[in-house]
Parts: C-alpha cells; sequence; structure tokens
C-alpha cells in the first residue's frame, strides 16, 4: 500500500484540547489527532477546489489511514495566560449593580482572567533541519493515492488551536512502506512499547458525514458517534519534568 509522506516545519508552538475535556480546559494533546488532520484536508479542498469537489472528497478523506513521525525529542511547555471570559451574574436580586460595579473597572461584558496553558514544541523552532520535523503519512486502504491529496498536504499549514502553525518543507514523497519511527493514529495500538505514552486521540467514524462536518448544518457531531477515540500510544517516555516543562524522547530498541 503505498503511503504519501510530507514533512513540516512546525513555525509556531502546538496545542490542541482532549476532545473529553471542556473548552476552557488547559491541558494539551502531544500530537496531532486524525480528526484535526482530516479537517484540515476536507478545508483546504473547499478552499481551493470548491463546496461541490470537498464534498466529492470527503468519502476518501474519511477513509484515510495517517501515520506521524515526531523529532527524537519534544517538549511541552507550561504557562499561564491573561484571558477573556463573559461576565457572569452570580445573584439576579442584584444584577444591575453589578453590572454597574464591572463597567466601571471596565470588567463588563467580559472580565480578565488567568488561565493554564500547554504548548507543544517539536525540536528547534529555529532550526528547520530534517531531525526536527513533523512528518505525515497518508494512506488509502484501496491502495491509491488522489492526485489532489498531495496538494492538499503542501497546502495544508494549520492544526489545532489557534496559532498552530505549520509549513511544508518540500514536494511529497510516495513510499510502499513506513520505517519503525512512524506510528499510525487511525487505529488503536495492537502492539507498543513499554514504557510508552497514552493518548486518546480522536477521528472520524465511518458514520461520519459531509454533513456532520458543515459546520452550517443542523446535523451535530456526537462524541462515540460521529466523532470516535482511539487509544494511541506513542513510543515516548517521559525524560525529565519541572514546573515549568515536561521533556519526552523517543523509546530506541
Amino acid at each position: 500500500m503505498p503511503w504519501i509522506i510530507v514533512d513540516y516545519h512546525p513555525v509556531s508552538l502546538f496545542s490542541l484540547r482532549p476532545a473529553q475535556t471542556t473548552a476552557s480546559g488547559g491541558q494539551t494533546l502531544l500530537v496531532p489527532t486524525a480528526y484535526a488532520i482530516k479537517m484540515a484536508l476536507l478545508r483546504k479542498s473547499i478552499e481551493l477546489a470548491g463546496v461541490a469537489e470537498g464534498r466529492h472528497r470527503f468519502p476518501q478523506i474519511r477513509e484515510l489511514r495517517l501515520a506521524l513521525r515526531l523529532p527524537d525529542h519534544f517538549s511541552v511547555l507550561k504557562t499561564f495566560v491573561k484571558i477573556l471570559r463573559p461576565f457572569e451574574v452570580k445573584n439576579l436580586a442584584t444584577k444591575d449593580e453589578e453590572i454597574a460595579q464591572h463597567m466601571e473597572k471596565k470588567q463588563y461584558p467580559f472580565q480578565t482572567t488567568i488561565a493554564y496553558r500547554e504548548y507543544v514544541q517539536f525540536g528547534d523552532p529555529l532550526q528547520p533541519s530534517r531531525s526536527n520535523v513533523l512528518r505525515v503519512a497518508c494512506a488509502l486502504p484501496q491502495g491509491e493515492v488522489p492526485d489532489w491529496l498531495g496538494k492538499m498536504l503542501l497546502a495544508m499549514n494549520y492544526l489545532g488551536k489557534r496559532g498552530g502553525f505549520l509549513q511544508a518543507m518540500d514536494q511529497p514523497v510516495v513510499s510502499s512502506e513506513l520505517d519503525t519511527p512512524f506510528f499510525e493514529i487511525t487505529r488503536e495500538s495492537a502492539r507498543f512499547p513499554m514504557g510508552g505514552t497514552l493518548q486518546l486521540l480522536d477521528d472520524w467514524s465511518a458514520s461520519m458525514s459531509y454533513d456532520h462536518a458543515d459546520v452550517y448544518h443542523p446535523k451535530p457531531i456526537r462524541l462515540g458517534k460521529e466523532r470516535v477515540l482511539r487509544q494511541v500510544v506513542l513510543p515516548y517516555r517521559l525524560q525529565r519534568s519541572s514546573r515549568g516543562y515536561s521533556l519526552y524522547e523517543r523509546i530506541t530498541g
């Protein structure tokens, strides 16, 4: 089965909250999910080829097998950031008084607060060498690689939360097989190294339709139905950790 492979240079830090957390959750997954990558490919298909072509390509994007290869080391940076939250009235009886007080402090309709956040740094962002890139591999179960897939992979430049930019470094490469450092994220781990790191990564299910992916359509995406979680063990172990960061290294041998 041929795999089409593209190397990306992460030009900014990556962050993507787990599917089961709330919008205010601060922790991040360590890698992009199949759900995020497939949504990015669908988005680029619609932007560059139109809605009709995006709908036509949807079944193939849904069936894609995806694998990742990370640098030998990557780190998770832990920090606190200032955010804006909608003002919440605690007592309806004094609603007008509370609003007036917060308007004087310029804390209405939004008030400032701090939140915990995590960001992943893949290698050295200032040195885009082949040793610290994020490598993405795609394949179809039928064994065919459509012409448009390589173009969409090159156009893909955004994954995860706001600001998670990446840049393709070269033309796609087609390979008949993947080497060991690759790990697949579209199926649960059957064999994995001892001491690996477990991640719950979301993906499209077989029941996912274009209408579900369309943000303007009333069909909701339900966790466990159209959006499924897969247990994937990354071949990485925690090397060291402190209050401000965690460093992971690839398990060899």
